[in-house]
């Protein structure tokens, strides 16, 4: 039964990360606050920032999200040690952003994550987001014009 534990566990992490992810693209720092331990951090020493507790979470994602034109993360897994109610893991990341400043980025980057089971599910103890490559060199192409043909939900049945 442990290994079939195991396995939902590492199932679950993965869909908290990805639902991170998705909540960053679709700016709702309501929601990635939410994917948080009430007192769990999130620390971006590049830039630098540090948030502690939902609260400064959401807040800081808010401030951070104004800042930009457009922005897209791709997540690619990493690996996942579990340790009972805790687990460690890390997740590789690619950014492109354009800054409501003019300046753009292309970075790869990681997560270093602590994972913490709740009565809720898996949550994020604490990110630690580490640039490992960095281009500031301006953006050749841009956001498309907003459309109102794309779904705005995960929730709509396929056709």
């Amino acid at each position: 039964m442990s290994h079939l534990r195991d396995i939902v566990d590492r199932v679950e992490i993965a869909a908290l990360r990805d639902e991170f992810a998705d909540a960053v693209m679709m700016r709702d720092p309501a929601r990635i606050a939410s994917l948080f331990t009430p007192d769990g951090a999130l620390r971006m020493p590049n830039i630098p920032v540090e948030l502690v507790g939902r609260e400064e979470i959401r807040a800081g994602g808010e401030r951070l999200q104004a800042r930009w034109n457009f922005f897209v993360q791709t997540t690619h897994p990493g690996p996942i040690r579990l340790a009972g109610d805790t687990a460690t893991g890390r997740a590789y990341i690619q950014e492109l952003v354009s800054l409501r400043d003019g300046s753009s980025h292309l970075n790869y980057a990681i997560y270093h994550d602590r994972y913490q089971r709740t009565p809720d599910g898996w949550r994020f103890a604490e990110r630690v987001y580490e640039v490992r490559y960095l281009d500031t060199t301006p953006l050749a192409g841009s956001a498309p014009p907003p459309t109102t043909t794309i779904p705005t939900s995960t929730s709509e049945e396929p056709s």
